[in-house]
């Protein structure tokens, strides 16, 4: 564990407090006039002040565009300073002219939207990123009228920028529609991409492991959507946010880790904590950060809650095999399932269906190399593997404990400090797939012109071929890929089909038509099976005196791969 670092300030009104992204400076917004800097390794302090007075700082935010460190968000638009290393200030590099009410920035995405109009619903944003800045077009959000007629006004807490599969998106609260917009940002165009339900008239939103989340804050209830998959339908019934760690605040009892742990799951007094509090913040992707308990919660999935909170099998699979956080999690459960799915001897359609998402999946990381970084990174599976069944169903993310107060202020600012590859950017190919997308690195210097790449898939080809979308940043792409759930032939074989042959009692016939399903499956990915399932299948016939099927196999050359081998 990180020995946690203090800086000590000056007395003043502090309305916000930014590390530089080599934490070399301390910046603190005083007013809407004035912001002061910090020299973390000098002491020194200069402050930085609007020229006129009838225009306000709204904020500001660090950056790693080569043309300035520091960005003023104003009512009169955006000033961009660098940093003077001989007079020690800051030197106005640019300014772009916008009326501005507020605005919202990630630094994960790199952009910031610049809100203006009489209902704040004409946005222009900028990505200023490593490779440059990208000035995006203006575009208005669908807002719906109320009963009374009234022109509602959008507020920055309706408005979240997000990352998910590499693709920023930003979605907007429609509290009259109750709806959630989302909406695409391209290059030459921002092109709305649908709605999603929304109960509760406060709503956050968290991504987790490409994971969206949308709590429902009234209700006190989170659900979870993949966006990569073709519906709109959530992926399990909505459930509860659970805390787990979460420090006991009478110290006299002191119990086991696992005692205190699960109690403090369903048993947290008023006192010590709430859930959905009226303080909480969220902070995206996937921090929560409580006022009162001074505390800072970082979000996971319970992957065995919502997987077990549904019964669309190959649904379920789908969702295990396209997150990467927690791969070799994923990965016992997905064979957790399908051995399950066997023994209850489920209907041989069902489970050909689930075996076809496994074996796609697998081939896909064939193909794309990341099956081969996944078994680098952990190549042995743990024996003990978990039941479908295990926990209750009140549990689907979890927030744990990170730090107390003032780490908010730091964890933005990581991102820029740690990134890999800080003068490249990404691009995606022929591809709307995030498993079939195929990756190019270019220095920045190279080609301004590239500065987001191109994405195509065949109907957006048809309708333009200038639009280029808004992408993430590299490190988070690298760090999504370095692991896979897909499970080899061998695999299924070690911890699908042997064991489920050992523990299934009465005719084979039905093992056998899955493992048919199996080789059929793999046939059409072009995948290959290792002969110990020949084998096995071979075994099931021959154990049960049923030649005759035998030879129909033989007939039908589906050992034909054995004899070559």
């Amino acid at each position: 564990m990180v020995a946690p670092t203090s800086d000590s300030l000056t007395e003043g009104p502090i309305v916000s407090i930014r590390y530089s992204l080599d934490s070399k400076f301390i910046a603190v917004q005083r007013s809407d006039q004035e912001i002061q800097f910090w020299d973390r390794g000098s002491g020194e302090t200069f402050s930085q002040r609007c020229k006129s007075e009838s225009e306000s700082i709204l904020g500001f935010f660090w950056t790693d565009c080569p043309l300035c460190d520091i960005v003023f968000v104003k009512t009169s638009g955006l000033d961009l300073f660098a940093y003077n290393l001989e007079s020690k200030s800051l030197q106005l590099v640019e300014t772009r002219k916008l009326n501005v009410s507020w605005y919202v920035y990630t630094h994960e995405s790199r952009l910031v939207l610049l809100a203006s109009g009489m209902q704040c619903k004409t946005f222009t944003g900028f990505q200023l990123s490593s490779a440059g800045i990208i000035r995006l077009p203006k575009f208005e959000m669908a807002m719906a009228k109320s009963e009374a007629n009234n022109k509602p006004v959008l507020a920055a807490e309706d408005i979240f920028i997000v990352t998910v599969y590499g693709r920023i998106y930003c979605l907007q609260v429609d509290r009259i529609a109750m709806l959630l917009h989302s909406y695409r940002f391209y290059r030459d165009v921002v092109v709305q991409q649908g709605s999603l339900p929304i109960y509760s008239s406060k709503v956050a939103v968290s991504v987790v492991d490409n994971v969206l989340l949308v709590h429902q804050v009234d209700a006190k209830v989170v659900i979870l959507y993949d966006i990569y998959a073709d519906s709109r339908a959530p992926i399990s019934a909505p459930l509860p946010l659970l805390f787990r760690g979460f420090p006991r605040s009478n110290s006299s009892s002191l119990r086991s880790n696992r005692e205190d742990t699960e109690s403090s799951e369903v048993n947290i007094s008023d006192h010590e904590a709430i859930i959905y509090g009226d303080d909480w913040t969220f902070l995206v992707p996937d921090l929560i950060f409580s006022v009162s308990n001074k505390l800072l919660w970082k979000i996971h999935l319970d992957l065995e809650a919502i997987s077990a909170s549904s019964s669309e099998v190959p649904s379920v699979l789908e969702f295990l095999q396209r997150r990467k956080l927690e791969a070799s999690k994923a990965k016992q459960l997905c064979l957790s399932i399908a051995r399950t799915v066997i023994l209850e001897r489920r209907p041989v359609s069902t489970v050909a269906r689930a075996i076809d998402v496994l074996v796609s999946s697998y081939s896909h990381s064939i193909k794309t190399g990341n099956y081969l970084k996944g078994t680098k990174a952990g190549k042995t599976l743990p024996s003990g593997m978990p039941h479908t069944t295990g926990p209750k169903l009140s549990a689907d993310a979890s927030a744990s404990r990170v730090d107390a107060i003032g780490k908010s202020i730091k964890y933005e600012s990581s991102a820029g400090v740690d990134s890999e590859s800080p003068n490249r950017f990404l691009t995606f190919s022929n591809s709307d797939s995030e498993e079939d997308a195929s990756f190019h690195f270019f220095d920045s210097k190279i080609d301004r012109g590239k500065l987001t790449g191109a994405e195509t898939s065949v109907s957006e080809a048809r309708s333009s071929l200038v639009n280029n979308p808004l992408d993430a940043n590299l490190s988070e792409q690298q760090e999504s890929q370095l692991t896979s759930p897909a499970i080899s032939p061998d695999e299924m074989y070690s911890f699908v089909f042997a064991p489920v042959e050992e523990e299934m009692v009465g005719e084979p016939s039905y093992l056998v038509a899955i493992i048919v399903e199996f080789l059929r499956s793999a046939n059409l990915e072009k995948v290959e099976v290792r002969p110990n399932l020949y084998v096995l299948t071979i075994q099931l016939l021959a154990h049960s005196e049923r030649y005759a099927e035998l030879g129909l196999f033989v007939l039908n050359k589906v050992f034909l791969n054995l004899l070559k081998k």
